[in-house]
């Protein structure tokens, strides 16, 4: 507890998910948080359920309007040093079958939304002299899967624009770096519509033959947003049971 103690976040798809469990941690870890999303009822109910530690701006992350409302809304409770460009939408289609509207809008979101966020938080992370940008990419980011051509690419391009950013802000004393989710229990996977049980089943191959948690990916996030990973920066830290390691071939000798 308290390892973001004097840190101030904007966390972007923050209420639901991923972003959800990463705001959670935060606060219990002592940051304050902005809750940053387009989903205006689930944020505003977390917003009030941890009042006094976040509040709630509604934010499309392709709108550089809406960034900088949501910057001027962290800086009020104090230095603005930590961003997680979590917000992101996935489309699984054939290259055939994906339209050139499509494509776009998974890159407007998934892409030109982080590189956007880099660049709004860059002159409030000068002036307090730090800050850490912690860019969620995906498995996806690392390798890929046919009907995820569109989503693939802005993964890989996170992986990029970080490294660059990582360059350039470094200078600065601000880290930027990727975090790499595998298959996690979200609205996304579908747990709208089914249990973690059945979600368990898709993974059975893996080193880690389960679904991964939202709080599992949340813990990486919070460890780089910490003093702790000081010397870490333009690198992928990866939570996916497993995955990008590869899979258990059961005809093979094994434990």
């Amino acid at each position: 507890m308290g390892r973001l103690n004097g840190k101030v976040a904007i966390v972007t798809g923050g209420a639901r998910g991923m972003g959800e469990a990463t705001v959670r941690i935060m606060v219990e870890e002592g940051a304050k948080v902005v809750i940053a999303d387009v989903l205006e009822e689930p944020g505003q109910a977390l917003a009030a359920e941890l009042a006094g530690a976040t509040v709630f701006r509604k934010t499309d992350v392709t709108s550089q309007a809406d960034w900088t409302a949501a910057v001027a809304a962290a800086n009020e409770m104090g230095p603005l040093n930590v961003l997680v460009n979590n917000a992101a939408i996935v489309m699984q289609k054939s290259i055939a079958d994906t339209t050139e509207d499509d494509f776009m809008n998974i890159v407007r979101i998934n892409q030109l939304g982080v590189f956007l966020g880099m660049q709004a938080v860059l002159e409030s992370m000068k002036a307090a002299g730090r800050g850490s940008i912690i860019n969620i990419s995906s498995i996806d980011g690392l390798q890929s899967k046919n009907s995820l051509c569109a989503y693939s690419a802005t993964k890989w391009a996170v992986r990029g624009m970080t490294k660059a950013a990582a360059i350039e802000m470094g200078k600065f004393n601000i880290r930027v770096n990727t975090v790499h989710p595998g298959g996690i229990f979200t609205a996304m996977h579908g747990n709208e519509f089914m249990s973690q049980e059945d979600a368990d089943q898709f993974y059975t191959r893996h080193p880690l033959p389960r679904v991964g948690l939202p709080r599992e990916v949340a813990a990486v996030t919070a460890f780089l947003a910490s003093d702790e990973a000081s010397y870490s920066t333009g690198s992928e830290f990866i939570a996916d049971g497993g995955w990008h390691a590869g899979l258990l071939e059961e005809a093979l000798p094994q434990l």
